[in-house]
């Protein structure tokens, strides 16, 4: 069974891709929606835990603190990255969310660029490009699902 993790910061087109999976047929969850994401910004725990423990598989996109500790339930982990500015465009013109209107928010992507991306990176099995086309960036996913075996 397939469990993939798609990883990012803001604007890097992680619920973009997801959509274009879930358009396929993919199970798949955005836990940047749904209570997945407890007000301290960290998974929550046993909800995941039991998301991951489910007998299909599954596609999940989101960036939190505690992601690594559930890196060993993923089949893969892809880190979809973009120059900052290319994030900063995208959030600032994005209609499904608000964060990354302000400067405030922009400065804060700026810095976790820096901060998180890189470890981010280090847990990844497989990084993209996000500038690619959404299709093309969900056709490598579906390898990676077909690759990790039948649903």
């Amino acid at each position: 069974m397939a469990r993939i993790l798609i990883t990012g910061m803001s604007g890097a087109g992680k619920t973009t891709v997801l959509h274009e999976l879930s358009q396929r047929g993919y199970r798949t969850v955005d836990t940047d929606y749904d209570g997945w994401v407890l007000p301290d910004g960290t998974w929550d725990e046993p909800r995941i835990s039991a998301l991951l423990a489910s007998s299909s598989s599954l596609i999940i996109s989101g960036t939190v603190e505690n992601q690594g500790r559930f890196y060993g339930g993923f089949s893969a982990v892809v880190l979809l990255s973009a120059p900052v500015e290319v994030l900063i465009q995208r959030v600032s013109v994005r209609a499904n969310n608000s964060y990354g209107r302000s400067e405030a928010d922009q400065s804060a992507i700026r810095q976790y660029v820096l901060d998180v991306e890189p470890l981010l990176r280090s847990g990844a099995t497989l990084e993209l490009d996000a500038r690619r086309p959404v299709a093309d960036l969900a056709d490598e996913i579906e390898h990676l699902v077909a690759a990790a075996g039948p649903a």
